[in-house]
């Protein structure tokens, strides 16, 4: 695969497999992550090129995409955070952040990448957004609407260039085994490898397809079922997920709460 791929949010979980994935399959990959010195030891790991990308900052995505030195195929938007928790109950600070990196993050990629494609007339941007991008999911409610905006940005600048050679597709994992799933009441949700979500991927650059990608393949028909389910069932089972508490006591789910709290300072203001 001649492809040069970019993947943000690269140095763990999905972005990390995905980079890993075309990485095996003979592609030339970029990871891009505010965490500069996990972004260079993963792409030490695992042969790739690591650049620091504050995907927040159309600057630093300008100074990315030069870095890169080559013309992107591929761009996976895989950056994204999450804030578990009540929406009362959520600081604005977290709300923002979720909005800057989720949906802004995505924003600024594409801005940054499509102008280049659309003129040599191919490429290929993959924004990885979730399920919850077509459910709603109580005790995410900030998370769920970056996502639900994700999908519906896909879709629209798809259609909008149509015809350009240029693809864009939008991947649904349901919860992925990662840091930032630590210490959730995801008990009896099926849960997805990040290897899997790469696959998926992998799959949709190389074969094409449909704009909107769910993995597992077959939780796609759950949106449309709960189209179908009397409003009244839909609310009793959204306040049975909602009841859960979220544990904090879970050492990796601490980690990667300190690390947001980190994020709402700029690199440039003392973060690595």
């Amino acid at each position: 695969m001649a492809f040069v791929v970019a993947v943000t949010g690269g140095a763990r979980g999905i972005g990390r497999a995905t980079a890993a994935a075309f990485a095996a399959a003979g592609a030339t990959v970029v990871i891009g992550d505010v965490d500069a010195d996990a972004a260079a030891s993963t792409a030490n790991e695992i042969g790739v090129r690591a650049e620091t990308l504050d995907v927040r900052d159309p600057a630093s995505w300008a100074a990315f995409v030069a870095a890169v030195g080559e013309p992107i195929d591929v761009l996976v938007n895989n950056a994204g955070i999450a804030y578990p928790g009540n929406f009362l109950d959520t600081p604005a600070e977290m709300r923002e952040l979720q909005l800057d990196v989720n949906l802004r993050g995505v924003i600024n990629g594409m801005s940054a990448v499509l102008p280049a494609m659309r003129a040599r007339g191919r490429g290929h941007v993959v924004n990885v957004a979730s399920l919850a991008g077509k459910i709603a999911t109580p005790n995410a409610a900030i998370y769920t609407a970056t996502k639900h905006a994700v999908v519906g940005l896909t879709e629209s600048v798809r259609a909008e260039l149509h015809g350009s050679g240029v693809r864009l597709t939008a991947v649904l994992p349901s919860f992925v085994t990662t840091e930032m799933t630590e210490g959730l009441p995801l008990k009896g949700i099926p849960m997805v490898d990040p290897k899997v979500v790469a696959g998926a991927i992998l799959r949709q650059v190389r074969r094409g397809g449909p704009a909107l990608v769910p993995v597992p393949r077959w939780m796609g028909g759950i949106p449309r079922l709960a189209a179908f389910t009397p409003q009244s069932v839909l609310d009793v089972m959204r306040h049975g997920f909602g009841d859960r508490d979220v544990s904090d006591s879970n050492t990796l789910r601490e980690r990667y709460q300190e690390r947001l709290r980190g994020l709402l300072r700029r690199p440039d203001e003392g973060e690595a």
